[in-house]
């Protein structure tokens, strides 16, 4: 089996364990009518959404942290060759 498969299997396995300690149910429970069940898929996309941003925002924060110490870099050999140019005149 795929590595990525096996490693999915083995949190869904978790997942569910984990779930069945927490609330005593899984989800062949028979309480919920397909409303409510779409309604905790919304919630459950929803949080999704709030990590995705989280971490797009991360990203964004790396990216412009690396591209101003490029900037800086580069201002600073400018500098560097500004003042051998005036120590060569």
């Amino acid at each position: 089996m795929d590595k990525n498969v096996e490693k999915v299997v083995t949190q869904l396995r978790d997942r569910e364990e984990e779930g069945l300690r927490k609330y005593g149910v899984t989800t062949e429970r028979t309480d919920l009518t397909t409303l409510e069940w779409l309604q905790h898929l919304q919630e459950e996309l929803m949080d999704a959404s709030v990590y995705i941003e989280k971490l797009k925002s991360e990203i964004m924060d790396r990216e412009n942290d690396v591209a101003a110490w490029k900037r800086i870099r580069k201002g600073l050999i400018n500098i560097k060759i500004k003042k051998k140019k005036k120590k060569n005149d």
